[in-house]
C-alpha cells in the first residue's frame, strides 16, 4: 500500500462559514478535514495539522517549517509522497519555493479549492482527492513540486492563478498543462525537461520586493525599498524587459549600493532580451549591472532570487539555469 502524507495549511480548503456568512479562511485543522472529505482508502494517509492561516498570512518563516517537514519525512522514509494543501492567493509562490529548495526525487502535490468544503459544488473534496492519488504516483517521480487543480497537473515554476472564484483557477500560459486525471487515474503527457534546486544553507531571510513599471513611472517606489534596507528588488518591466528612464537613477543607485536587481516582463509570454538599445531598456539595464529575469513572472523570480541568495549560489549565473 502507498503511503501519503497530506500537511494541511489553511486556506479556504480549511474554512468555515462565520455568523454573517462570510468565510473565515483556513480556521479547520487536517483532521476535520480528513473528517468530511471522501479521501482515498486505498492509500495509507498521514493526516499532519501544520498551520492554519489564509494563505495571504503564510510567511517565509512558515514556508520553511513545511519544507523542513516534509525533508524529514523524505529522509526518514516516512513517505511515497507529500500533499501540502493551501490557500490559493499565494499557492503558486509556495509551490515554486518547495520545487527549488526541496531535492528529493518523490513527490511533491500542492492542491487547494476555490470554494470552501460547505459551498455547493465545492472543488476541495475531488481536488485533494487527485492530489492524494497523484502524490503516489510514480510517473510524478524527479518533476519536482506541481500543482494538482481541476483535474489537470501544473509545473510549479509557471503555473498562475488565473481566476478569482471560478473552480478553473489554475493554468500555465504558453506551456499548458503536464497532464490531467480522470477517473482517480493520471496521465502524464510532459514533463520538465530540467530540474533546479537551490537547496538553503542559511537561514536569512532575504527581504526582497517587487516594483511594478508602468506610463511615466518614476524611481519613487526604488528609492523606498532601498531606504528600508532591501536586500533585493524585482522589478516588472514591459514587453523585451523595459522600464521608464525615471526610474534609472534609483537603479543605478540600488547596484552602487549592493542590491539585487532583476528585471522581468509583465508579458505572458516570452522573456526578457537584449533587443533595444536606450535608456532603460534590457541592454541598458544589464550595463548597468541588473540580472535579466528570463521568463520569470515576477512573482516567482522572487522566490527565484531568495532561494540563490540563501543557497550562496551565483545569482547571475543562477538565472541563466
Amino acid at each position: 500500500m502507498k503511503r501519503v502524507s497530506v500537511i494541511t495549511t489553511g486556506g479556504t480548503i480549511a474554512s468555515k462559514h462565520n455568523e454573517e456568512g462570510r468565510l473565515n479562511s483556513g480556521v479547520m485543522s487536517g483532521e476535520e478535514l480528513n473528517g468530511i472529505l471522501d479521501l482515498p482508502e486505498d492509500i495509507d494517509i498521514n493526516i499532519i495539522s501544520l498551520i492554519q492561516k489564509p494563505s495571504m498570512h503564510i510567511t517565509f518563516q512558515d514556508l520553511d517549517i513545511i519544507r523542513i517537514k516534509i525533508q524529514e519525512l523524505f529522509d526518514n522514509d516516512l513517505t511515497d509522497g507529500v500533499v501540502v494543501t493551501h490557500g490559493t492567493d499565494t499557492l503558486e509562490e509556495s509551490a515554486y519555493f518547495f520545487d527549488l529548495t526541496i531535492d528529493d526525487p518523490r513527490p511533491i502535490v500542492v492542491t487547494g479549492s476555490q470554494r470552501s468544503p460547505e459551498q455547493l459544488g465545492s472543488d476541495a473534496f475531488i481536488n485533494l482527492r487527485h492530489a492524494i492519488y497523484s502524490a503516489c504516483d510514480d510517473q510524478l517521480k524527479n518533476i519536482g513540486t506541481v500543482v494538482v487543480f481541476n483535474e489537470r497537473v501544473f509545473a510549479a515554476q509557471y503555473v498562475k492563478k488565473e481566476h478569482a472564484s471560478n473552480i478553473q483557477g489554475f493554468n500555465v500560459f504558453g506551456f499548458g498543462y503536464l497532464g490531467i486525471i480522470d477517473n482517480d487515474k493520471l496521465h502524464l503527457y510532459q514533463r520538465p525537461i530540467r530540474k533546479v534546486k537551490h537547496v538553503p544553507k542559511l537561514e536569512f531571510i532575504p527581504n526582497i520586493d517587487i516594483v511594478k513599471c508602468y506610463l511615466n513611472s518614476d524611481d519613487k517606489m526604488i528609492k523606498a525599498c532601498i531606504d528600508s534596507g532591501v536586500d533585493g528588488i524585482v522589478i516588472e518591466g514591459v514587453g523585451r524587459g523595459q522600464v521608464s528612464p525615471l526610474m534609472m537613477p534609483a537603479i543605478n543607485r540600488a547596484i552602487k549600493e549592493g542590491i539585487y536587481i532583476v528585471i522581468t516582463t509583465a508579458s505572458e509570454e516570452g522573456e526578457v532580451y537584449t533587443t533595444y538599445d536606450y535608456l532603460g531598456s534590457a541592454y541598458d539595464l544589464s550595463q548597468t549591472g541588473v540580472i535579466l529575469g528570463k521568463d520569470f513572472d515576477s512573482k516567482k523570480a522572487r522566490i527565484k532570487l531568495l532561494a540563490l541568495i540563501r543557497a550562496q549560489e551565483d545569482v547571475k549565473k543562477g538565472f541563466n539555469h
